[in-house]
């Protein structure tokens, strides 16, 4: 059978294709019945199980060895995890090692095939390549990747926790995602930028970069506690070595020395990290797989954004992304041979394609689809889908919103309940609202509370309590009409108010006519939304005849009144609306409208007009009614279309401006601990964005994290609305409809870690890690989250975080002297002559505490000190250091 192309790209597929194809026939008849009992041995348990291919077997992998990956080898990793109210589902990676021949990667696809049937065909299938794994299969193994030489033939099975002959030398890179390669035992392997173990069975020696940062020292501090821990049964100790200090650690240099000879000459510089995945990638193409006339041809279908009813069951699909990911569909009413062939048909697409034999591949089942696989669809609904928290309805033309019921003491009680919801509470705390007038605050009457003009912009501060500490939360609600102007000082003075109130104001940018859910609650049912017009004093607004609006809601909690063009096509057979005319208010109620929304109907009606009220059922409107809309027309008067909503999962990115362009790496099986202080992070739950941003963030991505959003939205493959709500979330001050989404949120978890006391080990001048049977005291002391490397530059201080002082005076142990921070005012702008005594002149950034060096440079020390020397001067210049 000869696959081809269909439509206008049609080539055949690669010729590489029918060796793979020819090597899986040959294993298919090789392997005997004894599989099964291989499969049979499976377990269905929530957690993590790996195989190797040894000698045609699937063999199991003890978790002490999980993480360490040979790389002429290759593996099946399978995943079971536990979903509240939806059962089990299985995740099969199938690994490739670099060094891995045709014959192994032929039989651990078959094997692969074959556990996905044993496990009933719902399982998604990956295909992780060594070096470019998917962030979900990073995900199972938090303190990193171990890359290691050789393979079956070096004896995988020899993993024994008690032996210590081993002598290697691991390369760590990476701030999110850790990897160690082994590399060759000697200096000529290090650079100034990684960090390196030196494994040595009963020690191992962490060397730190001189222009590594506090984050991937402590991720290799987690690794190599792993090691001692898995590898080593707690009996190893462990030593740190900072780079740029290694007088301050004598004994430690003496074991390296005596291990990788004298150093001869400076080190490499340092080796640029990986780029972040592109996440977003407005190139998407579905394309049919199917058999025509003994011939395989793929045809494209359609491009972004997909709609769900694209896909059909009796058939199977390839959803590509520009090449940077390949997923494959499989409809369950498709032949047993299309499902079989489904992860050859990736595999031959790529080569056909020419992308790189790195790029990600996807299998899955309908029924089965991963989250990433949804969020590339404008919609997406399952079957017959129960969990959950009941059906709510879509914002669609005429759909309507679910009514609920609301516990302020459940929805605190369970933060999990309020994140589903989007209600931090029942909408009974405080309200303040102002007005933007000529371009600053201008309080507003509160009996004028709820009613917004589109011609204006406001600021709604909104202050609750949960256990007894106020939390606010400051919407900016910006009308259709408003002039740039406006809107820009709206955004310039929520930033007075989120000052004033020291940073702890979660942040709604409102755009009209897409309120969230908790903005309806707090009006009570009052809500009005003016098409145009100010509600600002003395202005007075033209009438312009007769006046349309929408009124959608069931109670208090979640009514608005939305004005829409006086013309009968603005009507649906499923809302109530109010036509106010200058000497009556007509209140017409459709026929799919129940009693609570007719009962909201009226209370509104008493909002917007004083006058007569005249009920009006559709079917039996009055000449005057349609004369008053303009005359009668065509409107949307089908049956109630009550869709559910999405079921989207929530995704995690962290954000990163670091190469020029907004790009985004998706964080797996996310948990509270992946919020990096030092990034800013997306979480999309779909209905909402919220922005979070870490105390040691990036100062520029921070003033960047609004576009980044809307960046987010833009490009999304799925045509996401542009209007989404995007939530600002500070550190410290998130929160319950964004800590729900995490899994045992932990209020104190910053408090702690700021107060983590790591000290020096008081053996060998060095550090240890943190516990273990033998290890020495922990090894940092945490203030603020710095661990940024230090000048080792015998004319500059050494540098030590304290934002609180300008002037510090303990010892320093690299210098002699005595470390010194001085106020920016003694830097910047001056000649050489005018320096304060013994400051270089040309490292007077070295000089600023950490948070005059962000504020003037716009980046972190460390991140700072990993630009080209042309960069760093640049922004010396522009900041006055020069």
């Amino acid at each position: 059978m000869e696959p081809r192309f269909g439509s206008k790209n049609e080539k055949p597929w690669s010729k590489e294709r029918p060796s793979l194809r020819q090597t899986q026939h040959k294993f298919s008849r090789m392997m005997s019945d004894d599989n099964q009992d291989t499969f049979k041995s499976v377990s269905r348990k929530p957690g993590l199980q790996i195989w190797t291919i040894n000698n045609m077997q699937m063999v199991p992998v003890p978790a002490q060895g999980f993480g360490n990956f040979f790389e002429g080898d290759c593996y099946i990793v399978l995943f079971m995890s536990q979903s509240k109210g939806s059962g089990q589902s299985a995740d099969i990676h199938y690994w490739i090692g670099n060094s891995s021949s045709q014959d192994e990667q032929g039989a651990a696809a078959i094997f692969v095939t074959q556990l996905d049937e044993h496990l009933g065909g719902g399982p998604v299938q990956y295909r992780e390549v060594q070096g470019n794994e998917s962030p979900r299969f990073r995900s199972y193994f938090k303190n990193g990747l171990i890359y290691k030489k050789g393979g079956v033939a070096s004896g995988f099975h020899h993993v024994d926790t008690n032996v210590y002959n081993v002598l290697r030398l691991l390369h760590v890179k990476g701030r999110k995602h850790v990897t160690a390669s082994e590399v060759e035992v000697s200096w000529s392997s290090f650079n100034n930028g990684d960090i390196f173990l030196l494994d040595m069975g009963k020690a191992i020696v962490q060397w730190n970069g001189p222009q590594s940062n506090r984050r991937e020292k402590l991720k290799a501090v987690l690794l190599a506690q792993d090691i001692r821990d898995r590898e080593r049964g707690g009996r190893a100790q462990i030593g740190v070595v900072e780079g740029d200090d290694e007088k301050d650690s004598p004994e430690l240099m003496k074991v390296l020395m005596a291990v990788l000879g004298q150093r001869a000459g400076p080190l490499k510089e340092a080796l640029p990290d990986d780029r972040p995945d592109e996440v977003q990638n407005t190139s998407v193409r579905l394309y049919h797989v199917f058999e025509n006339s003994g011939n395989l041809v793929v045809q494209e279908v359609a491009t972004q954004p997909l709609t769900q009813d694209l896909l059909h069951s009796s058939d199977c699909y390839i959803l590509d992304q520009r090449g940077s990911s390949v997923m494959v569909w499989k409809g369950k009413q498709a032949s047993q041979e299309e499902r079989k062939e489904a992860l050859n048909r990736a595999v031959g697409y790529i080569k056909a394609k020419n992308y790189p034999s790195s790029t990600s591949v996807k299998v899955m089942t309908e029924g089965g689809e991963s989250a990433m696989f949804k969020h590339m669809f404008k919609s997406w609904s399952d079957r017959g889908q129960t969990q959950g928290l009941g059906s709510t309805y879509s914002m669609g033309k005429i759909a309507k919103v679910e009514q609920v019921k609301f516990d302020v003491m459940e929805l605190h009680a369970r933060p999990e309940l309020a994140a589903q919801q989007r209600m931090v509470d029942d909408g009974s705390g405080d309200v303040k609202v102002w007005r933007i007038e000529d371009l600053e605050l201008a309080e507003v009457n509160p009996s004028t509370y709820g009613q917004f003009y589109g011609g204006d912009c406001y600021l709604v501060l909104y202050t609750y309590q949960i256990s007894n500490q106020q939390q606010y939360i400051l919407y900016m609600w910006q009308g259709r009409h408003a002039t740039k102007d406006e809107i820009t000082a709206s955004a310039y003075q929520a930033v007075d108010v989120d000052n004033k109130y020291n940073g702890a104001p979660v942040q709604v940018r409102v755009v009209m006519g897409k309120e969230p859910r908790h903005f309806l609650a707090i009006f009570k049912g009052k809500l009005v939304i003016f098409e145009g017009g100010t509600g600002r004093p003395g202005v007075a607004n033209p009438e312009g005849g007769a006046r349309l609006f929408q009124v959608r809601g069931t109670n208090e909690m979640n009514t608005k009144a939305t004005e829409v063009p006086s013309r009968a096509s603005s009507l649906n057979t499923n809302d109530v609306f109010l036509l106010k005319t200058d000497h009556m208010c007509f209140l017409w109620y459709g026929k799919g409208c129940n009693g609570d929304e007719r009962v909201m109907g009226r209370a509104m009606s008493d909002v917007l007009s004083k006058q007569d009220k005249q009920v009006v059922m559709e079917g039996q409107e009055p000449a005057e009614f349609w004369v008053n809309l303009g005359g009668k027309a065509p409107y949307a008067s089908d049956k109630r279309l009550q869709k559910e909503e999405p079921p989207h999962s929530p995704r995690l990115f962290e954000c990163s401006n670091q190469i020029g362009t907004f790009r985004m790496t998706e964080v797996e099986d996310f948990a509270q601990s992946d919020l990096d202080e030092e990034d800013v992070m997306l979480l999309d739950t779909w209905e909402e964005i919220f922005l979070w941003v870490g105390n040691s963030a990036n100062q520029y991505e921070t003033k960047e994290a609004w576009n980044s959003a809307q960046d987010y939205l833009r490009t999304h493959p799925a045509g996401r609305d542009p209007d989404t709500p995007v939530l600002f979330v500070k550190q410290g001050f998130e929160p319950p409809t964004f800590t729900g989404w995490f899994t045992a949120w932990d209020p104190h978890k910053w408090s702690d870690l700021n107060n983590t006391n790591l000290n020096k080990s008081a053996v060998g001048g060095g550090y240890g890690a943190p516990g273990g049977p033998a290890s020495s005291p922990p090894s940092y002391r945490i203030h603020g989250g710095d661990l940024s490397p230090r000048p080792s530059t015998p004319s500059s201080p050494s540098t030590q975080r304290n934002s609180a002082s300008v002037t510090l005076s303990p010892s320093s142990p690299s210098t002699g002297g005595s470390v010194m921070f001085l106020a920016p005012e003694l830097l910047v702008n001056k000649t050489p002559d005018e320096l304060p005594a013994d400051v270089d002149p040309g490292l007077r950034e070295d000089y600023l505490s950490d948070k005059d060096f962000e504020n003037l440079l716009g980046t972190t020390r460390a991140d700072f000190k990993r630009l080209p020397k042309w960069r760093q001067s640049d922004m010396k210049k522009k900041a006055g250091l020069f």
